[in-house]
């Protein structure tokens, strides 16, 4: 799995959907276009394969430019071309891209390889910005995600949405390893199959090619709503899971040991108050924790935001959720989703 090099869009690429990108790249490729301003605007998209809103997003912008000069340089990588033509976030065998770049889970991987190829190529030449595009299976409004409180890192945020979280794990993730030497951000643009999705990522991708510099000043209060992931929830692979049929305590079981809420991903971004139930061990559970809490240190913290009340699997503190899904595959192969809480306003930028 070689990175491959481009200095110009493959024929047909304007026009090619995700699932048929593996006619045109023969693997993960760094397509780099001249554009009036240096340095260029980094774009990652694809690196789950099942997610391109980033790359109908990028194919929109670039159709606009077709016969005109690009305002900025942009750098353009793209992932998991093999993944995507399934429809899939990975393939069974594959790690998962966005684990993979420096500091990443699966460092001797040949996937890590090529993350850092690519990282550094991109640190030598100079960065502009740095943008991930990704989507999401659950309910969440569009929102940005930082590693870095500095100011630039907050306003290149808010151009996409005053909702931003700031995040330290899951590591290995692009915009960790680009916050090292330019404003990074990965953005969460909803669903895919959604033209606002669309429509939403290439005008905040535009705006990124077209500013001169991003502000230095804080951004101000009433502009931004910042939440800081505190914990990632996991579900152990002995534990059999399913969803309920309603969001009260179920009555029908057929051998899970615990159900989830039909409509979990409703919790997403609202702040719940503690003892807020997301689901239910089976009758004849003994009770033990059925969710595995990673901190953002790495260390298992379930008793600390989960507790079990009567057969009642509940948050134990007022906390935030996100990217809550019913995805059972996501779920699996990542995670059931994030606790967030909320940050106080940053007054003075941080180094």
């Amino acid at each position: 799995m070689s990175l491959h090099l481009l200095d110009k869009l493959p024929k047909g690429f304007l026009d090619c959907p995700a699932d048929q990108l593996h006619n045109i790249l023969s693997g993960p490729s760094l397509i780099q276009l001249k554009g009036r301003r240096e340095p260029a605007v980094f774009v990652s998209i694809l690196l789950h394969g099942n997610e391109d809103t980033g790359l109908y997003a990028i194919q929109k912008i670039l159709k606009h430019y077709q016969d005109s000069e690009l305002p900025r340089s942009l750098a353009l990588f793209i992932g998991n071309i093999s993944a995507a033509r399934l429809g899939l976030r990975r393939l069974p065998k594959q790690p998962d891209y966005n684990r993979t770049w420096p500091q990443g889970e699966y460092p001797n991987s040949i996937e890590a390889h090529t993350m850092r190829e690519v990282t550094d190529i991109m640190r030598k030449q100079g960065v502009f910005v740095s943008v991930d595009v990704h989507n999401n299976t659950g309910l969440n409004p569009h929102y940005a995600c930082i590693n870095r409180l500095n100011s630039d890192f907050l306003h290149l945020a808010t151009l996409f949405s005053r909702t931003v979280v700031y995040f330290l794990r899951p590591q290995g993730v692009q915009s960790l390893a680009f916050s090292e030497f330019c404003p990074a951000v990965t953005i969460e643009a909803g669903t895919t199959g959604n033209q606002y999705s669309i429509d939403h990522t290439a005008s905040f991708l535009d705006a990124c090619l077209h500013i001169e510099h991003l502000p230095h000043h804080p951004v101000t209060a009433h502009d931004i709503d910042l939440f800081h992931t505190v914990a990632t929830i996991k579900i152990p692979a002995e534990v059999n899971f399913e969803f309920s049929d309603s969001d009260t305590e179920p009555h029908d079981w057929q051998g899970a040991h615990m159900q989830l809420r039909a409509q979990l991903d409703h919790l997403n971004f609202n702040e719940l108050p503690a003892n807020t139930p997301i689901g239910w061990l089976a009758p004849n559970s003994s009770q033990q924790m059925p969710l595995q809490v990673e901190n953002e240190a790495g260390e298992q913290v379930a008793e600390q935001y989960i507790q079990i009340m009567d057969n009642q699997v509940c948050l134990s503190r007022s906390l935030m959720p996100a990217m809550f899904t019913l995805d059972s595959r996501v779920i699996r192969q990542d995670c059931l989703g994030y606790l967030m809480e909320r940050l106080p306003h940053p007054k003075t930028d941080k180094a």
